[in-house]
């Protein structure tokens, strides 16, 4: 079992940036993918960003392209979400899940453990 814990979120002002971490801990070795997702009230969870945790491949959803950079730090079991010009609709709850699949994917269903969510909220 993977244990993911997310830590980073707050309030801040649109424009501002924020930098989302998550620790992984438990069977960490069979983990190949990470992802960050985001679920908004009212809304479906959603595609942020992804990394394959071997290869380093990325990929980000096209609503956060240029603004949402996804990293980690395998020696120490953890990923990273920086994001930059927040503005008000990102705000949500963020979750960091772990897959044991290479590819990464935009789907929750692809994921097999999930962290508990960070919340993160944008003032105008």
């Amino acid at each position: 079992q993977v244990q993911l814990v997310e830590s980073g979120g707050g309030l801040v002002q649109a424009g501002g940036s924020l930098r989302l971490s998550c620790a992984a801990s438990g069977r960490t070795f069979s983990i190949y993918t990470m992802g960050w997702f985001r679920q908004a009230p009212g809304k479906e969870r959603e595609f942020v960003a992804g990394i394959n945790w071997t290869g380093g491949n990325t990929r980000n959803a096209d609503s956060v392209k240029g603004r949402f950079a996804i990293s980690s730090d395998n020696a120490n079991n953890m990923a990273y979400l920086q994001i930059d010009s927040l503005k008000p609709v990102d705000t949500a709850v963020y979750y960091c899940a772990a897959a044991i699949r290479t590819r990464v994917g935009i789907n929750p269903h692809e994921y097999n453990c999930w962290g508990q969510g960070t919340q993160v909220t944008v003032s105008s």
